[in-house]
């Protein structure tokens, strides 16, 4: 189900920050307040698609800490793996002078409760994840503002990388709206005009915020 106009679902996990240090305690809750958050997922580490999107989100990091826009990579590999694909140099396929947070989904309920989990799962009676197949994320990208409620996402199947400018489009549009209340027509980009909007959705955003 979408997570569109809902809280984020919160977590605290392993993950590896600035690239080096290991952290037991990473959340996202951390951001409430501050920052509006890209929290996406790709499939596993030391893959040959997925280290594309890491670097191609890293190359516009200075663009989304403009926009006071923290970023945040998840998979269901451990944090130790991680860590090692971060040692690698990136001519050999690998994700070294990634500095933005890489969260360890070793329990799969990061990805499950965020609706990006493929494979074959069942939950025992202890409500814990069960697996009978492979399970790993898809690749899931949500856009959460600063009260952790998420406003746009997007899941692509494992061939298909995902475009970063389509994800600092969408993160203008949100910025926009929320200072000024003016809705963002089809193909909008920062610097264009937008409407006037008239939609109960957008009266009752604003009366509470």
């Amino acid at each position: 189900m979408s997570l569109i106009g809902k809280k984020a679902p919160f977590f605290k996990a392993s993950a590896v920050i600035n690239g080096i240090e290991i952290t037991e305690d990473f959340s996202l809750e951390q951001y409430i307040g501050q920052k509006h958050v890209i929290f996406f997922f790709y499939p596993k580490d030391f893959t040959f698609v997925c280290p594309t999107e890491l670097h191609a989100f890293q190359d516009r990091m200075e663009e989304f800490e403009a926009r006071n826009c923290a970023l945040v990579a998840c998979s269901t590999d451990t944090e130790e793996s991680h860590w090692g694909w971060l040692q690698v140099a990136k001519k050999h396929g690998g994700i070294q002078g990634i500095t933005y947070p890489i969260v360890a989904d070793t329990a799969k309920t990061i990805s499950s409760n965020y609706g990006v989990l493929a494979g074959d799962y069942d939950y025992n009676d202890e409500g814990q994840l069960v697996a009978t197949g492979d399970m790993i994320a898809y690749r899931g990208l949500f856009l959460i503002d600063k009260n952790g409620v998420v406003h746009h996402e997007t899941i692509n199947n494992f061939p298909l990388g995902r475009n970063v400018d389509e994800a600092l489009r969408m993160l203008d549009a949100l910025q926009y709206f929320e200072e000024n209340g003016e809705v963002c027509p089809a193909n909008w980009h920062r610097g264009k005009e937008a409407m006037i909007g008239s939609h109960q959705g957008v009266a009752e955003y604003l009366s509470n915020n």
